[in-house]
């Protein structure tokens, strides 16, 4: 299967490229290579024969149409996005423009391109999204996001890609274009760009900054092994049923303030110091509109298409903590880009 990949130089896109590389399938990787995108993401299956690169933007819809044309895929994934809660709070246009008007470009390129291809039977449109798009949830283990949640977006970020998802189920419908649509949990692992909460902890405590912590570090995440993830979102698309959306998670919640401990501890074992890294952990002000919990019910994969995380927390946090102390030379060229290591999202 020839796969085209929006995004497939940032963290999660870069995991899907190099996994489905693997398994043999030709890939091609679209990637605008903005702030977050990085190539020696894909680094390890570059130099193959199945693997191609497309520098483009999915806001402009000529380069679109052109690599449609020149490649002719069998199956898009779309993972281009912006994705950091914080920079959409203090830049939302970049998520509209991106995550709106981009999905909307590639939607209709897509369209295009099935239509001239006479339909073809084996074409899918995966598009891949968020559980923020389904807002906040109490602090009961009962209660659990599930495919029929309603949408109750509550940040730019999370209400950008809730448009998004609307725009491919309607695409979906009026037009008929074969679509599977993915909403996964937190994500965590190699090749995280440093502004998410795990590499952010890892850098900081080896640093000997303060760690910051918003709030209490109360609120809870389901964490997903971003190697699971990918290896759920090749099997959504290629047996996931037309139409049909899947939540992707880990089965692993925890507090956040959990997870900066959980790390602190690895790095005492791993990189000891004369001091306990917990005892940089600072509670800061907390980001306006931070949802209190996510948690994914993955009951819809896990019988439909017998998908079960393999990594527990435990396992991922240890092996995450490991890549960023063995490959310190990747992080290290990423510290000067914009926004990195600052505090975003202070505007109330």
């Amino acid at each position: 299967m020839k796969i085209l990949v929006t995004g497939g130089a940032g963290f999660i896109g870069s995991a899907v490229v190099r996994l489905a590389v693997s398994r043999g399938h030709e890939v091609v990787n679209l990637d605008a290579l903005t702030y977050a995108a990085c190539l020696e993401n894909v680094a390890p299956v570059a130099d193959s024969p199945n693997y191609s690169f497309e520098q483009a933007d999915i806001r402009d819809r000529a380069a679109l149409d052109r690599i449609f044309a020149a490649h002719k895929p069998d199956a898009v994934m779309h993972l281009a996005a912006e994705s950091h809660v914080d920079r959409s709070i203090d830049g939302p246009g970049d998520f509209i423009e991106t995550n709106i008007t981009g999905t909307f470009n590639m939607l209709e390129a897509a369209r295009k391109y099935w239509l001239e291809a006479g339909k073809p039977e084996r074409f899918r449109f995966h598009h891949i999204s968020t559980d923020e798009v389904f807002g906040s949830l109490p602090n009961d283990p009962s209660v659990q996001f599930t495919e029929t949640t309603s949408y109750d977006p509550r940040s730019p970020y999370s209400a950008s890609k809730a448009a998004s998802d609307h725009l491919v189920n309607a695409w979906a419908e009026t037009y008929g274009l074969p679509v599977v649509l993915t909403n996964c949990s937190n994500n965590y692992g190699p090749y995280h760009f440093p502004e998410k909460l795990v590499p952010v902890v890892i850098l900081r405590a080896l640093a000997g900054e303060s760690i910051p912590v918003y709030g209490a570090g109360e609120n809870i995440r389901d964490w997903l092994y971003v190697e699971d993830h990918a290896d759920a979102l090749l099997l959504v698309l290629e047996k996931g049923q037309l139409g049909r959306s899947y939540n992707i998670g880990g089965e692993n919640e925890a507090k956040n303030i959990d997870i900066v401990k959980t790390i602190c501890s690895i790095l005492n074992e791993k990189r000891p110091k004369n001091h306990d890294y917990a005892e940089q952990i600072t509670f800061v002000t907390d980001r306006p509109g931070h949802d209190m919990r996510y948690a994914i019910d993955p009951t819809r994969i896990s019988e439909e298409l017998g998908w079960h995380p393999s990594v527990t927390l435990e396992e991922g946090l240890e092996k995450t903590v490991q890549w960023y102390l063995d490959n310190e030379e990747w992080w290290r060229a990423l510290q000067n880009r914009d926004g990195v290591g600052e505090r975003l999202g202070k505007t109330a």
